[in-house]
Parts: structure tokens; sequence; C-alpha cells
């Protein structure tokens, strides 16, 4: 006989939340335990509620798989960029962007050169993960090349390849709030300038004073040059080696499909490794799925501790924990969904709310919380969004205001959250965990203070009748 399922009351509904909280919070920040069993626990202590409240284990199982089967594409990617990464450092396209960008840039200007340059990327491709891919890669090569902090590199990286993600029309974000809340896309962009231009200057100074002090002391000007030559014993560079880089960059500009133009590049890439590096097919292989190492080149040399960490690296297997830690992620995610633990959580919240600049706060708050407990930018979006649409009319306020407060806490804090498909995947391909980074992801977390600053004061804050506070 079914049992009758009942609705999780609130203190049932939050209890998994702050179990995974108190559990991160102490077990990651103060004991430095791993994510994932702390994950586990939440999703044990959430099974036990849902059990007690007339789910079944099968009732969970598919709200899990659910789960899982959504992050299934993103994870896809991250398989392919790990396979990609490897093919790209056997050709040799990472190694000559490294070995002649770190004569072009200098290190001082290393971070804020890396914020512009993944911002352009991005807002040109409308992808995040694309730019990161290819040109936030190359970056993180030349910084560690140049001596400078690498958590500062992929930070700029990061926060550059979500500036492009929050306000290109190329972008799926960028268009997914808008028809979420109900406005128009490109009123939608302009009514983001508002939080994401001061957010923008506010990292671009930090990059420009902060930055320069995250490089290295002394002169480095000896082991560029120590590097180069190591580069040059391994690699022949020449000006085709750029074609893997250069069709994924096509592909993203032109929304080709992602993963079938990453595999492209993938095996162009062993090719030209296998015609201008001479290195064996079987190799390339090798490199596609556990990572390129430097032995694969024949060559005898003691080689430095720099070059071994710059060029040993990539692979399919190289993703594997960061893949481990969505899954965790997505059991918890899957058993608070499909019992409505978390619309409950959200919606007490609500009951609270009286005044628009409340209601501003509010959907700050729940866009948080949904990506903090699901890890996905679009869940962050839409059931936000959808919870808080008709709030907004109540209180007269334009649905372009709901739209930009969906990507000014939704899209961009996703990445900055350890569990994410967003986080894992800038970790897995810049190689610096996302908490380490996130402190340099400026203008991802700035968005988020300027919206705050303008539900207070009212400031770029469209009003339904047509008037402005």
């Amino acid at each position: 006989m079914e049992i009758s399922k009942t609705k999780p009351t609130f203190l049932q509904s939050i209890t998994p939340i702050l179990v995974m909280v108190f559990g991160l919070a102490v077990g990651v920040g103060y004991l430095k335990l791993k994510v994932e069993p702390i994950l586990l626990l939440s999703a044990l202590v959430a099974g036990v509620i849902a059990w007690r409240i007339g789910y079944s284990y099968s009732d969970m199982q598919k709200g899990i798989i659910d789960k899982i089967a959504s992050s299934l594409p993103a994870l896809m990617i991250l398989w392919v960029v790990g396979l990609l990464i490897g093919a790209w450092m056997f050709s040799g396209t990472i190694p000559m962007l490294v070995y002649y960008g770190i004569e072009i840039i200098s290190p001082r200007y290393l971070v804020v050169t890396a914020f512009v340059i993944s911002a352009i990327i991005s807002t040109v491709t409308g992808t995040s993960w694309g730019s990161a891919g290819t040109i936030g890669v190359a970056i993180m090569g030349i910084a560690q090349g140049l001596g400078v902090d690498l958590a500062a590199a992929a930070g700029a990286v990061v926060a550059g390849a979500y500036f492009g993600d929050k306000l290109s029309p190329l972008s799926d974000t960028t268009n997914l709030a808008p028809i979420v809340a109900g406005s128009e896309l490109y009123e939608h962009i302009k009514h983001m300038f508002y939080t994401t231009i001061p957010a923008t200057i506010v990292a671009l100074l930090a990059y420009y004073f902060i930055g320069s002090s995250a490089v290295s002391g002394g002169d480095i000007s000896a082991s560029i040059l120590s590097l180069q030559n190591e580069l040059d014993k391994v690699f022949d560079f020449n000006i085709i080696l750029l074609l893997p880089a250069l069709l994924v960059l096509a592909g993203s500009f032109l929304k080709w499909p992602t993963i079938p133009i990453m595999l492209i590049s993938s095996f162009l890439s062993i090719i030209l490794g296998i015609l201008f590096q001479g290195f064996s097919l079987k190799s390339g292989f090798i490199s596609m799925m556990t990572g390129f190492n430097l032995s694969m080149s024949g060559v005898e040399a003691e080689f430095s501790k720099d070059i071994i960490r710059l060029i040993n690296r990539g692979g399919v297997s190289s993703v594997n924990s960061t893949t481990i830690l969505v899954l965790c992620a997505m059991g918890l995610a899957g058993i608070l969904t499909v019992t409505g633990m978390l619309n409950v959580v959200l919606s007490t919240v609500m009951s609270k709310v009286k005044s628009a600049t409340g209601v501003i706060i509010s959907t700050i708050g729940s866009c948080i919380t949904v990506a903090f407990i699901t890890g996905n930018s679009y869940l962050s979006i839409i059931v936000p969004g959808e919870m808080f649409k008709d709030f907004y009319k109540q209180k007269n306020l334009a649905a372009k205001n709901l739209s930009r407060t969906l990507e000014d806490s939704g899209t961009v804090i996703v990445p900055l959250i350890p569990w994410s498909a967003a986080g894992a995947y800038m970790t897995a391909t810049l190689g610096v965990n996302t908490i380490e980074y996130l402190p340099w992801a400026v203008m991802n977390y700035m968005g988020v203070v300027f919206a705050v600053i303008l539900a207070i004061t009212g400031i770029g804050i469209a009003r339904l009748d047509g008037k402005k506070d």
C-alpha cells in the first residue's frame, strides 16, 4: 500500500540545507575535509526526512536521476574539454601561445589583461566556458611562465568569461532571464549596465592596482628564457598550430554544436602533433585520455618543475574528481527538489516580504540559495524567476528589474560554488580550486553588491508605470 506523502514543514526543509552549510563551513573551511562526503551526508539527512514524510526510495531515486540527467550535457562538455586540453598540448597549440605570450604580456598587467581578453572573447562568442577553455587555458600557462599568482589569473579569467555570459545577446542565460521574467532581451541587457558597469570598474581597478602585487619578486627574465628554451627542445612552433583554437572560437561565435566542434578540434590537434612535432598516433590518443606527458617527446633532457607542471596535463581522466563532485551535488539537489523542500524554504521567506526593496533583496537571496543548493545556473534563474514574477507586478516593478536581478545573483554566482558544474569546469580547465580563485572573481560578486545598493537606494529601478526612482 502506497504511503501518502505530506508537505514538508519549514524546519524539515531547512534541516538538510543547514547540515550542508554547517558541514561546508566547519568541514571544508576549518578541518579542510573533502566536499563530497559532506554533500552525501546532507543528501542522507534529506533522504531520511523525505522517507518520514512519505517518499519512497524510488521517488527519491527518480529525483536524483532527473537531476543527473539535467547535468549530463555539462558533464559531457567537461569530459571533452579534458580531452581537448590533452590534444592541444600534444599538437603544441597551448605551448606556442605560452611561448609568445610570456614575451608580449607584462607580468604587472597580466591579471587585468586576462580579464579584458576573456571579457571580449566571451562577449563576442556568448560562452563563458568556451572563453575559459580556449584563451583562459593559454592565459594560465602565460601566468605560470611569468610567475603571476595563478589564483589571481584564474579569478580574472572567470570574471571576464562571465562578463560576456551575462551581457552578450548570444549567451543562453542572457536570453533565458528575460524569457522567464517577461522582459525584452535588449532592454534587459541595457538595464544590466546599472550593476555590471560599476562592478566591472571595481574589478579593473582591483586587477590594475592589487593584481600587480600578484607577481613574484625578483628578475624573472632568466626564468622566462629558460622556459622558452625548454619549450623549444620539445616543440616546433608555426602559425598552423593555431587552427584548433580558432576552430573552437569560430564554432562558439557561429553557435555550432559544442561537443562535435571540440572533438574535431581535438583530432585535428592529434594530426598536427604527428605532422609537426613528430609524435606518435598512440601518444596522441593517450594524451586525449590521460593527458600529455613530456616523455612522449622522446627528448632526453632534465626538465624543470615549471615546465612539467605546465605541460603534463589534460586528458579525460583529469576531470574524474570533478565529475564525482557534481554527481554528489545532484544527489542532494534531486531529493530537495522532488520533495518540494526547496520551494517550502523560498516560499516561507517570501511570506515575510512587504516592500519593493524587500522583493529585490529576497530575489537575490533566493537566486543564491538555489545556485548554492543545485549548482545549476539555469535553475538559479528559472526557479526564483517563476516564484517572483507576480510579486514584481504587485510592487509596480518592471519585469526587467527581475531579469537583471536573476543574472546578477544567479548566472555569475554559480562559478563561485565548488560543487556546481560551472565551478567544477573552471577548476578542471584552469587548474585552480574554486575557493582559491573566488576572491579574484571580483566582477561576479560585486554585481550582487551593486544590486543590493540599487534595491536600497532605488537608483536604476524601473517602475511599471514608466517612472524611475
